[in-house]
């Protein structure tokens, strides 16, 4: 009985390992581990929601005190100053933690004005960011399982790298407005002169306060405004590849081998972006991770220099669908649903 099952177990593994006895030193070696570089082209991004002014989230709420700067750590969430909520939590409906930079222009009777400039009309999504070929690299494996005449079929595995940096400029004209809110202060009080410089109070305070909320609010057309948009998305794109292979002689000294299957990536993204519209600036900027899911197809030509030794060089096509993050009130759209490989190295057979 035990010798009959040991007939089986070697019958059965005759088809993956059993094929190739009596061929050459090529044949018999199974495995093949490749490395090349590799170019990618045809990957694109756009910003959208251009016309849109973020809202700083530092505004809204705070959860943790600020780090040190100017001021505090925080942005301007106007063009000319900045309320935020203060360390008290903002008590009686007033904060310390606001600043502006004109007080000749900026008080008017018992009130702080503090204005902000959206975007120029229209400017709804900026044209396309692309800059071909992108640089990477891949290792691959390749494991034979089955020699029928010619061909050998197999299995491949293989992990990849592309630095992905888009940036780009744009300037246009159109009309812009400008929002100007409307915070009171109690009478009889004197706000903080601005003749060394901006006043800046501070997240700890005391200070003078103000309310937290305007008491009103006026929007303006800028007309013939000029806006600047610059914009910049980086990522380092880590691949995962596996499907099977065929590999078929093409007259010594050349093989071809095809392959599809399954393809994975992490995409460890960031972006950002500054807008300049009459007179005043806007940024942001944000960080984004995802894992992405697609499929492959590639094609490679093998050169051998020895039993052992050869060249390699291929395209893949390789498709994940569009990736898409808002960072911080601008909206990143990346094409990676049509991207094609060049890639070229050096293989070795064992």
């Amino acid at each position: 009985m035990k010798t009959t099952r040991f007939n089986l177990v070697v019958l059965a593994l005759v088809p993956l390992c059993g094929i190739t006895l009596g061929a050459s030193a090529e044949d018999i070696a199974t495995n093949r581990l490749s490395f090349s570089a590799r170019l990618g082209f045809n990957i694109s991004a756009r910003f959208k929601d251009l016309a849109v002014t973020p809202v700083n989230p530092q505004a809204v709420s705070r959860s943790t005190p600020p780090q040190p700067g100017r001021p505090d750590g925080d942005p301007y969430n106007y063009d000319d100053g900045y309320v935020l909520p203060d360390a008290s939590g903002n008590y009686g409906g007033q904060t310390w933690y606001w600043g502006y930079d004109d007080a000749g222009s900026q008080i008017a009777g018992n009130t702080i004005l503090l204005s902000r400039t959206t975007a120029v009309a229209g400017g709804g999504s900026s044209r396309e960011l692309q800059d071909d070929p992108l640089l990477g690299g891949e290792l691959t494996y390749n494991r034979l399982l089955v020699v029928r005449d010619d061909a050998r079929y197999g299995l491949e595995v293989a992990v990849n790298y592309l630095n992905v940096s888009l940036h780009d400029t744009d300037t246009f004209t159109g009309s812009a407005t400008r929002l100007t809110d409307t915070y009171p202060f109690t009478p009889g009080t004197t706000p903080p002169d601005t003749a060394t410089g901006p006043y800046q109070g501070s997240y700890q305070g005391p200070g003078f306060v103000i309310g937290d909320t305007p008491v009103g609010s006026s929007m303006v057309a800028v007309p013939g405004a000029t806006e600047t948009d610059k914009r910049r998305f980086d990522a380092d794109l880590w691949g995962f590849r596996l499907g099977p292979y065929l590999e078929v002689p093409l007259g010594d000294p050349m093989n071809l081998s095809l392959s599809a299957g399954l393809a994975v990536g992490l995409l460890d993204a960031s972006a950002s972006w500054t807008q300049t519209a009459g007179g005043s600036t806007i940024s942001g900027n944000g960080d984004d991770s995802e894992v992405l899911w697609g499929g492959y197809l590639s094609a490679t030509m093998t050169w051998y220099l020895s039993e052992r030794l050869s060249l390699v060089g291929g395209a893949q096509f390789q498709s994940f669908g569009d990736y898409e993050h808002n960072f911080a009130g601008r909206r990143v759209v990346v094409d990676l649903s049509n991207t094609w490989f060049v890639t070229a190295g050096l293989s070795y057979k064992f």
